[in-house]
C-alpha cells in the first residue's frame, strides 16, 4: 500500500474510531488495516492512534497528522478533478431523510450515478441527530432547524406545511373556522421527535406571529407514513409538508383545515462537518441535491 492509500486509511481509522470498520470500508482485510498503521508509526517515529478494547483514539499527534492528510488528500482530488474528462469516485457515505429522499432524490438518482459512475453512494435513512465523524457518514439531509453547531449547515429548501384531516374526522369533530375551535374537542395525533424529546405541538401563524396549539393524542408515532396513515383512519390533525400530501388531497382522503392559519415553513438542510475538508465528490452531490430540490419545490 502507497503513502497515500495508508493516509487514507489513517484518516478512515480516525473517522470510524476502529480498525475493523475502517477495512471493511475500503475492502482489506483487518490485519492489512493494522499493519499498516504500525509501518506508518514506525515510519513517523510517534505513536498516532490510543488503542483500547472497545475503541481507536488519535493521539495529540494524530490529531495533527489526520487534519493534514485530510487536507492532502483533497487537494489531490481537486487537482485530478481539473482536468477534462475527470470526474469524483469513491465511496459517498450520506444518511437522509427518507419521505424526502424518496420524493426528491430517487426519481433522479440514476441519470446522477450513470453521469457519474466511479461514485459508489451509501445512502442510509433517518432522523436522528448523527455523529458525521464517527459515523463515516460524509452529509446528512435533515428537516428542521439545525441544533449542532460543530456543522456547517446549508439550506436547500424551505416546504410548506399544511394542517389536514380524513372527512371521517370532520364528520364526528367538525371543521374547525378558527384557533379558538380546536378547544373544543379536537384531538391531534402526536408525533414524537427524538430532536425535540417529546411530542411536537401543532403550530399556527395567526397576526404574523406563531402560536403552539397542544390537543390531547390518542395516539403517537415516530414516523412520517404512519402519522398520514393514521390521519386517513380519521384518528386526528396533522401537520405536514404539502407534497407529502398531494395526492391524499387530491382524492379527498384528507381536506386541509385552517389555511388561513398556515404553519411555518419547515427548512430542509445539508449538515456536514466543520473539521473535514469537502472531497469533490461531496461537493458535488451537495449541488445535485441543491438543484433537486430547486426543481420540485
Amino acid at each position: 500500500m502507497d503513502r497515500l492509500d495508508a493516509m487514507r486509511l489513517f484518516t478512515r481509522v480516525v473517522e470510524r474510531r476502529s480498525f475493523t470498520q475502517a477495512a471493511q470500508d475500503l475492502g482489506i482485510p483487518r490485519s492489512t488495516a493494522t499493519q499498516v498503521i504500525q509501518q506508518m508509526e514506525n515510519r513517523l517515529g510517534v505513536r498516532l492512534l490510543q488503542r483500547t478494547t472497545r475503541t481507536v483514539r488519535p493521539t495529540l499527534d494524530g490529531e495533527a497528522y489526520h487534519r493534514r492528510c485530510i487536507a492532502i488528500l483533497a487537494d489531490i482530488e481537486d487537482a485530478e478533478g481539473a482536468f477534462v474528462g475527470s470526474r469524483p469516485k469513491g465511496l459517498l457515505r450520506v444518511d437522509v431523510h427518507g419521505t424526502l429522499a424518496r420524493h426528491f432524490l430517487l426519481p433522479a438518482l440514476p441519470q446522477f450515478l450513470e453521469a457519474y459512475p466511479g461514485i459508489e453512494l451509501h445512502m442510509s435513512e433517518g432522523d436522528r441527530l448523527v455523529d458525521l465523524v464517527r459515523e463515516g457518514i460524509d452529509c446528512v439531509l435533515r428537516v428542521g432547524v439545525p441544533q449542532d453547531s460543530d456543522m456547517i449547515a446549508r439550506r436547500v429548501a424551505m416546504l410548506e406545511e399544511v394542517t389536514l384531516a380524513a372527512p371521517a374526522y370532520i364528520e364526528r369533530f367538525g371543521t374547525p373556522d378558527d384557533l379558538d375551535d380546536l378547544a373544543g374537542g379536537h384531538r391531534m395525533i402526536g408525533f414524537h421527535s427524538d430532536a425535540a424529546g417529546g411530542l411536537l405541538p401543532l403550530e399556527f401563524t395567526t397576526g404574523g406571529k406563531i402560536r403552539n396549539v397542544t390537543l390531547p393524542a390518542a395516539i403517537s408515532v415516530n414516523a412520517a407514513e404512519s402519522y398520514v396513515a393514521a390521519a386517513k383512519l380519521g384518528l386526528g390533525l396533522i401537520q405536514v409538508p404539502r407534497y407529502h400530501v398531494e395526492a391524499a388531497l387530491a382524492s379527498r382522503e384528507l381536506v386541509e383545515l385552517l389555511p388561513g392559519f398556515p404553519p411555518a415553513p419547515t427548512p430542509v438542510s445539508l449538515l456536514y462537518p466543520t473539521s473535514r475538508q469537502l472531497s469533490p465528490r461531496v461537493r458535488l452531490f451537495i449541488d445535485w441535491v441543491i438543484r433537486q430540490f430547486r426543481a420540485r419545490t
